[in-house]
């Protein structure tokens, strides 16, 4: 990139001596840092998921989706909305039938986050190779650790940290480049109603049931009584004319003989 070349050159002049990148142990209002940000192009991915609802009980949805399974929505939030027919329902409001679609977009951006660290101060102890302490421009010192292999700009020469000494005004600058993927994603769920049952064919017929009404017993008359079966027989009449025509017989017989 353009702008961290440019930075690294300016890193190797300011002022009297310029000191390249120095890691600081401890931060300080006299570390000025400035961050920029240069995007990349997005890339955005679509998903989209269809079922049909099977069962609502409460904030737990059950969804048939496309293949066959079966997925399991527990907890559903109440914020949580599906447009049908341009209207926000609820998840209190899915039916069994209903058919559910839901879109998700995925957005990937990459960018570049680029932190320019600078700090000026005047050289009040130097350990070669490994770290200096500056007196900053508040009076207060503070330790910064060299990197190793670290190389330094003094008056047009190029030295390394054996060549820096006491009393001398440097700036150092610290570049660091760290590349980020901003993910983020839009989550849209729409939904159609079930059929409405279909009409009975025309040449179907209709069952039509007539009730007759029942007139109430007259109170004028009493009803005529029911007629008994005839369940009686002439035997016993008869043996009883038998027996009757006995009795004379012998009564007859009884008085010849007196």
């Amino acid at each position: 990139m353009k702008l961290s070349k440019f930075m690294r050159m300016f890193a190797r002049v300011v002022l009297t001596t310029t000191a390249g990148t120095l890691l600081a142990v401890t931060m300080s209002a006299q570390i000025q840092t400035k961050s920029s940000t240069e995007h990349g192009q997005a890339v955005k991915e679509v998903k989209v998921d269809r079922g049909e609802v099977v069962y609502v009980s409460g904030n737990d949805v059950l969804v048939k989706m496309e293949d066959g399974t079966i997925r399991h929505f527990p907890n559903v939030p109440e914020s949580a909305k599906v447009t049908v027919d341009g209207k926000g329902l609820g998840v209190h409001d899915l039916k069994p039938g209903m058919k559910l679609e839901r879109t998700i977009t995925t957005t990937s951006t990459p960018r570049m986050v680029t932190t320019v660290q600078t700090v000026t101060g005047t050289i009040w102890q130097i350990t070669p190779p490994t770290s200096v302490i500056l007196t900053l421009e508040d009076g207060t010192n503070q330790q910064f650790t060299i990197p190793k292999g670290q190389e330094f700009n003094v008056n047009g020469e190029t030295v390394d940290a054996f060549g820096l000494k006491k009393g001398m005004r440097i700036s150092a600058t610290k570049i660091t480049e760290a590349p980020e993927t901003v993910v983020s994603q839009e989550r849209r769920v729409t939904g159609t109603l079930p059929p409405p049952p279909s009409p009975p064919p025309a040449n179907m017929p209709v069952l039509i049931v007539l009730m007759r009404p029942v007139a109430p017993p007259s109170l004028q008359g009493a009803a005529a009584p029911a007629e008994l079966p005839k369940t009686a027989s002439h035997v016993p009449l008869v043996g009883l004319v038998g027996l009757v025509c006995l009795s004379l017989s012998l009564g007859l017989r009884i008085r010849r003989r007196l």
